[in-house]
């Protein structure tokens, strides 16, 4: 496929700038998944919606104030990193392991501008000085990886000196850092924010409970893929990020406890979708406990083999997510839906409204 097939135009002015005061009172576009029809509810509605037996499958991830803004020693020429993954430490420097990144690293993968000046053996000083790095390698894709060095815990001057990593269409200030954080985070490691799981409430989740709709934990750090663009014309050549995931015992034993009992496997986000159709694709559709990174790139053909269903936000045109969505509703489907959200004036992107596809 092309593409231009996953394209759509979309006013700038439907890009939510900021979230709303109450995270779920967003709207949800309900798409049937195999008709295409569409109704309009809230996102407060979703326990009225979903059936008793249900799991809902969420990504635990937490982002990092991850951009960081500095300058080159000597001379003092600005410079901006922005922080992607952890790497293992004492490795030596171009022997990087894909393993679980290493929370007791100073050994990061970062984006750098201007780039020119981030060549290796390059130094640059961070938040008066408190903080400090040092370019040992140029990756491929114009990455850097960089060995930061500290006085104290690396991730509390993170928490002092960085800033959220919001996406380039949002060019709002953000207030409050934990409204790009879901209320269930609790592994750092993101460079964004899981965004369909930022409609949930504490509330929200009590009453899911009562209605006996289950939730179950993922991690999956969202990487450097959501800052790259689909660049190949036919998508089919798209070459994907991959990205760490871990799937817990107590969650694949919800996951077969549910499939057994006839209930449905609802992913919260693209993110949780790639980690349960990863596992599934190394045990013949079934869910084990499990680790490792994916690369797993969905579009339209993929055969899924554990989602029934998935809670997500409105995607850019041409990007790999729109290409998953259309995988799992149908591309006609799909893009109807879009332009339905179009004309109805939903809010796009990372703060704005949601769809269920069920």
């Amino acid at each position: 496929m092309e593409k231009s097939q996953f394209e759509y135009n979309l006013p700038e002015e439907l890009i939510a700038q900021e979230p709303l005061k109450n995270r779920d009172q967003s709207r949800l576009m309900h798409i049937g998944k195999t008709s295409g029809s569409i109704s309009h509810r809230h996102f407060y509605e979703l326990p009225e919606i979903l059936s008793p037996g249900d799991l809902l499958i969420l990504n635990d991830s937490r982002v990092l104030p991850a951009r960081l803004y500095g300058q080159k020693i000597p001379g003092g020429a600005a410079m901006q990193f922005l922080l992607l993954e952890a790497k293992g430490s004492g490795q030596p420097d171009g022997d990087i392991p894909e393993v679980q990144p290493d929370p007791a690293s100073l050994r990061w993968e970062v984006m750098v501008r201007p780039g020119g000046k981030a060549k290796p053996g390059s130094r640059f000083s961070f938040g008066d000085g408190i903080l400090t790095a040092t370019v040992l390698e140029v990756l491929e894709g114009g990455t850097r990886l960089v060995r930061f060095e500290c006085d104290g815990d690396f991730y509390e001057i993170l928490d002092r000196i960085g800033r959220m990593p919001l996406p380039h269409y949002i060019t709002k200030p953000l207030e409050d850092n934990e409204r790009y954080q879901t209320v269930y985070s609790s592994q750092p490691g993101s460079a964004a924010a899981p965004t369909a799981g930022l409609h949930f409430t504490p509330e929200l989740l009590e009453r899911l409970r009562s209605s006996r709709i289950d939730t179950a934990f993922v991690t999956l750090h969202v990487g450097i893929g959501t800052f790259r663009p689909v660049s190949a014309d036919k998508i089919e050549d798209h070459k994907m990020h991959s990205e760490y995931y871990i799937m817990p015992k107590d969650t694949s034993d919800k996951i077969r406890r549910t499939k057994e009992n006839g209930g449905r496997i609802i992913a919260v986000g693209t993110t949780s979708c790639r980690t349960l159709e990863a596992c599934a694709s190394k045990h013949d559709g079934r869910i084990f406990p499990d680790s490792g990174k994916t690369d797993i790139f969905i579009y339209p053909g993929y055969n899924f083999r554990a989602t029934d269903g998935i809670i997500t936000n409105f995607h850019l045109p041409g990007s790999t997510l729109i290409m998953m969505i259309s995988a799992f509703a149908g591309h006609k489907n799909t893009m109807n839906a879009y332009a339905k959200a179009v004309d109805e004036k939903y809010r796009f992107f990372s703060f704005g409204d949601a769809m269920l596809i069920l």
